[in-house]
C-alpha cells in the first residue's frame, strides 16, 4: 500500500547579488549550464530572477531529500559561477517586480498578455508538493478532505512577511499576492472525478483556459502527473523544514487514504470555513490561533498542529519518515523563516540586507558544499 504515496518537489529559488542583495535577472546564464547538469529538472519560470527545480519521482522521503539537497547544491554552485547567490523565500525583502524582466518564452508572453499587471507583479517564489495516488477517484477523495489542513500547513511554512521594502504585518504575503491570478485559492468540494473533470471541460470548452495546468488552487489533481500537487505553501527557507512538510502532506494523504480504506471519513468542510483559517495563517503564521471547525473554538495553531500530528502518527514509521515528522517540533519552537526575518529585522533596526544575508546562509543550511549532477 504504502509504496503508491509517492513523492516530488518543485522549489523556486530567487537569484540574488550578494553585494547589493537584490534580485538579478540572470536566470538565462544559470540555464544553459543547469540543463546540462540536471535536463528537465531544472526550467525558467515567468520573472528572469527566479530559477525552479524539481525533484524526480521519489518512493520515500529519503529519495526526496537527497534529491532535493543535491539540487540546491547543484543550482548554488551554477549561480555561484556568475557571482550570484540563491535565496529561499517567498518574496524579496524589497526588490520591485517592475524592475524585473520577462522570461523570453511564447509561454510567458501569451501569460502577461492575458493578465497584463496581475502577472508581471507575482514576484513571488513557492514550493509545490506532489504525492502520488494512482487512483483518479480517491484523488478527489482526499483532496476533499486534505483541503481542511491547508492552513495548518501553510501557517507552518510562512517565509513573505515583507514586500517593495514594507514591512507588510503579514506572514505570509506571498499568499495575498498570489490571490489576484484567477482560479487560485482553495478548491470547492467535488462530489467525483467525473464531477471534476466536467468543471475542468467546461472551462477549455469555453475558452477560459488550455488545459489544466492553469488552475492554480492551493491543492489540485494534477493535469498530467498521477499525484495530488499541494500548492498552498510559502518556499521554507532551510531544506529541512521542506522535507519535513513534504512528509507532512505524504502523511496526510496516506491517513486520508487509510480512512477511506475503513469505510471511515473525515468531515468536509465548507471552503468559506477554510478561507477564514488561510487568513489567520497569511496574518499571524504560528502565532496565532485557527478555528477548531469540528469543535467551533479557537485553538492555538501550534496545538492544531500537534494534533494533526497525533492524528497522522500511525502512518508515520510505515513511510519511513519518523525523523522527518520529528523535525517539525523544531519547527514550532523556533518559528518560521518569516518569524526569523522579523526577528533580524527587528534587531539590526530595520536592515533589510541582514535578512537577505540571513536567508542566503540559511539556504544553504545542511546542504552539501560540493556536489555531482
Amino acid at each position: 500500500m504504502f509504496d503508491q504515496f509517492t513523492l516530488g518537489i518543485e522549489e523556486e529559488f530567487q537569484i540574488v547579488d550578494p553585494e547589493s542583495r537584490e534580485l538579478k535577472s540572470h536566470v538565462s546564464e544559470i540555464l544553459e549550464e543547469g540543463k546540462l547538469l540536471l535536463g528537465e529538472k531544472i526550467k525558467p519560470e515567468m520573472i528572469q530572477s527566479m530559477i525552479e527545480v524539481g525533484t524526480g519521482v521519489c518512493a520515500n522521503i529519503q529519495e526526496a531529500r537527497e534529491d532535493i539537497t543535491t539540487l540546491r547544491c547543484i543550482i548554488s554552485g551554477l549561480a555561484k559561477k556568475k557571482g550570484m547567490a540563491i535565496v529561499a523565500a517567498s518574496t524579496h525583502p524589497f526588490s520591485k517586480w517592475s524592475e524585473q524582466e520577462i522570461y523570453d518564452g511564447d509561454r510567458y508572453k501569451l501569460l502577461v498578455d492575458e493578465l497584463q499587471m496581475v502577472a508581471r507583479s507575482l514576484l513571488i517564489f513557492g514550493v509545490h508538493v506532489h504525492v502520488g495516488i494512482p487512483d483518479l477517484e480517491r484523488r478527489i477523495q482526499i483532496m476533499n478532505a486534505a483541503r481542511y489542513f491547508l492552513p495548518h500547513v501553510l501557517a507552518l511554512t510562512t517565509s513573505s512577511p515583507f514586500w517593495l521594502g514594507f514591512n507588510t504585518g503579514l506572514k505570509s504575503y506571498r499568499s495575498e499576492v498570489f490571490k489576484k491570478f484567477p482560479r487560485t485559492e482553495v478548491p470547492d468540494h467535488f462530489e467525483s472525478y467525473a464531477q471534476y473533470q466536467t468543471y475542468l471541460d467546461l472551462l477549455i470548452h469555453m475558452n477560459c483556459i488550455q488545459d489544466g495546468s492553469k488552475i492554480w488552487w492551493d491543492v489540485r489533481p494534477h493535469y498530467k502527473f498521477p499525484t495530488l500537487e499541494f500548492r498552498v505553501c510559502d518556499i521554507p527557507t532551510r531544506v529541512d523544514d521542506t522535507i519535513a512538510v513534504a512528509a507532512l502532506f505524504q502523511a496526510i494523504v496516506c491517513k486520508l487514504h487509510r480512512l477511506i480504506d475503513n469505510n471511515l471519513g473525515f468531515r468536509i468542510y465548507h471552503r468559506r470555513l477554510i478561507l477564514e483559517n488561510k487568513w489567520r495563517a497569511i496574518r499571524y503564521g504560528l502565532d496565532g490561533k485557527l478555528l477548531d471547525l469540528g469543535k467551533q473554538k479557537e485553538v492555538p495553531v501550534r496545538d492544531l498542529i500537534r494534533e494533526l500530528l497525533d492524528f497522522v502518527d500511525e502512518v508515520v514509521d510505515p513511510l519511513g519518515s519518523r525523523e522527518e515528522i520529528e523535525h517539525i517540533h523544531t519547527m514550532l519552537e523556533r518559528g518560521t523563516s518569516a518569524d526569523e526575518q522579523l526577528r533580524v529585522y527587528e534587531e539590526t533596526g530595520g536592515d533589510f540586507n541582514a535578512v537577505v544575508d540571513m536567508l542566503m546562509k540559511n539556504t544553504l543550511e545542511n546542504v552539501p558544499e560540493h556536489c555531482f549532477s
